[in-house]
């Protein structure tokens, strides 16, 4: 079910798919994947299952024909707005049926969509618009997203022309709409009254279909924008043939069978490239149920897992910490697939969940830049601690020497990850130089340290940016991060390196500690004096109730990065 690869630079790759390695180890190789439009998926399921559920949205369902439906129905009000091929068309939208109607609409007639965070500024919509050229937003009418983008349109950023409005009250079952409207009108945005704004309504008005566009699978589908943790966000440009690929291989990795229907309990947001490959295009393609949650509330999430009894589940770290501090009631009964992505997953996270449930959850890795899996434990089989598996199927690792990217490392040496495989993005929109420093003789840089065991299982260790130089020693704050995990008392940690007059730079402990518990700094020092080496050891560690995380609840290093730099430059010590 999965490949890894030993290769030399003397491969031929095409397309990010690796041909002819003259050096390689391959176990339960793949078959090639044939490239696919992203729309063959839904339109696959809708003719095979057409009158199965593929949406339920708080308590109110579609089937995959209604789906099919209405994304011909919103493909044709689009092309009515002046979408033609290649045009960029953003989503700014929680997880609603409108985000994958409009989705496959965008696709269904040669457009590209463009993933906007309803939590971003105003500031970095601009960027987004800037950058992608986007000329039309679909947006919800929800009063944290649509004023950040009504002064975009026809501004000086230039591209924007329309945005299409989607009431989050007409997606609801008809008493919870009408309560929603009545009860959460603070939550609800001024909608503006002039042409540059349409209402969804109007979009799916016209019951015709879309006039027919060639499309290519090797067609750009998506720009999905990186987090921006440093620099400027850039936008990875993902074809139809590389989302669907990373379809094609949840599918071979998952195993399915074509007349029993799984349940996706989604709460991970769909903007996010983890959602999109596992809760909706692995979705679709195996016309699976879509338990679409906006967001995520703990109480009407346990409400939702209760009562729809979902069979796949798929989320972050901080999501697995959340549910481990809450009483379950047989919310995972049902679950037989449950896999954590997007950041690393602390041991004891993993093991209380299983321990509370009896669902075994399995570790996976990737980057948007590859739509985005590379890797995952096996869902049976091995699965090693604090590994995040071996090869996803279809894929070649390679570990490189950073400090000489042409050679390729062996087995349990560290290095740069890299990747090949059909669901490596072409690279950056419209960044030539970004693209290529970020292959390396046609293989994926992740920017991330880690190493390959005998079985071909992927070990990270950090990411290169995040390394410490410690007198001349490389320091993983990921190793300290897991050490400090090991503690009981220890909910969350964060490690950076500071200035440090003697080793140049020291690392230094950020530690939230789970409620009620009380733990000093002397006492975890000595603890971790056990499980660490002199150069590891941080300098300090500062408690806190609560750490950084970014807009998808990943652990964020970059503000206290910045804290630490303003707080020393006040003090006027040497950065």
């Amino acid at each position: 079910m999965s490949t890894a690869a030993t290769i030399d630079d003397n491969s031929s790759v095409n397309g990010g798919i690796l041909e002819t390695p003259l050096s390689s180890h391959v176990v339960d190789e793949m078959p090639p994947i044939a490239p696919r439009l992203l729309t063959d998926l839904l339109d696959h399921a809708v003719e095979a299952h057409g009158a199965w559920p593929a949406i339920d949205f708080m308590g109110r369902k579609w089937s995959y024909a209604e789906v099919g439906d209405l994304a011909r129905r919103a493909a044709r009000g689009l092309q009515d707005l002046g979408v033609v091929k290649g045009t960029r068309v953003g989503l700014c939208l929680p997880n609603t049926p409108y985000y994958v109607i409009c989705y496959f609409a965008i696709l269904r007639i040669g457009g590209i969509v463009v993933n906007f965070n309803p939590l971003y500024t105003e500031r970095e919509m601009a960027h987004l618009v800037k950058d992608s050229g986007a000329e039309i937003i679909i947006a919800s009418d929800l009063a944290l997203s649509l004023p950040k983008i009504e002064p975009l349109v026809g501004a000086a950023c230039g591209s924007l022309k329309r945005v299409v409005v989607c009431p989050i009250a007409d997606a609801l079952p008809k008493l919870k709409g009408r309560a929603y409207r009545l009860l959460k009108r603070k939550d609800i945005a001024h909608e503006p009254h002039d042409l540059r704004f349409v209402r969804y309504a109007d979009l799916i008005a016209r019951n015709a279909d879309p006039d027919p566009v060639a499309r290519d699978p090797q067609d750009l589908a998506v720009l999905q924008y990186t987090g921006g943790t440093t620099g400027v966000p850039k936008g990875a440009m993902l074809s139809h043939a590389n989302l669907a690929a990373n379809s094609a291989q949840m599918c071979a990795h998952v195993g399915h069978m074509p007349d029993h229907q799984e349940r996706t309990l989604g709460v991970l947001p769909l903007f996010h490239v983890f959602a999109l490959t596992t809760v909706l295009n692995y979705s679709v393609d195996t016309a699976a149920e879509m338990i679409l949650l906006p967001r995520f509330e703990m109480k009407s999430f346990l409400a939702t897992a209760r009562r729809t009894r979902p069979t796949q589940f798929f989320g972050v770290p901080t999501l697995y910490t959340a549910l481990n501090n809450q009483e379950l009631h047989g919310e995972f009964d049902q679950v037989r697939v449950c896999i954590s992505g997007g950041a690393p997953l602390p041991l004891e996270v993993r093991q209380k969940f299983e321990q509370r449930t009896g669902v075994r959850v399995v570790e996976g890795y990737g980057l948007s830049e590859a739509s985005p899996i590379i890797a995952c434990n096996p869902l049976e089989g091995l699965v090693k601690n604090n590994s995040c598996g071996p090869a996803f199927p279809g894929t070649v690792l390679e570990i490189r020497d950073p400090d000489n990217t042409h050679r390729i490392l062996g087995p349990g040496e560290r290095g740069e990850v890299c990747a090949r495989g059909p669901q490596v993005m072409a690279g950056y929109w419209n960044r030539p130089e970004d693209s290529e420093k970020t292959f390396i003789f046609g293989a994926l840089r992740t920017g991330d340290i880690g190493y390959l065991d005998e079985d071909g299982y992927l070990f990270l260790v950090d990411r290169i940016k995040d390394m410490i130089l410690c007198g001349g020693y490389n320091v993983y704050p990921r190793i300290i991060e897991d050490a400090l995990y090991e503690h009981p008392m220890v909910h969350e940690a964060i490690v950076i390196g500071v200035p440090d007059a003697y080793r140049g730079q020291s690392p230094k402990a950020f530690v939230a500690l789970h409620p009620g518990d009380v733990l000093d700094q002397d006492t975890l020092m000595a603890f971790l004096r056990e499980r660490l080496n002199k150069i590891e050891m941080p300098s300090s560690i500062e408690f806190r109730d609560s750490l950084p995380k970014t807009l998808v609840g990943k652990l964020s290093k970059k503000e206290l990065v910045e804290e630490e730099a303003a707080r020393r430059a006040a003090a006027g010590e040497a950065a």
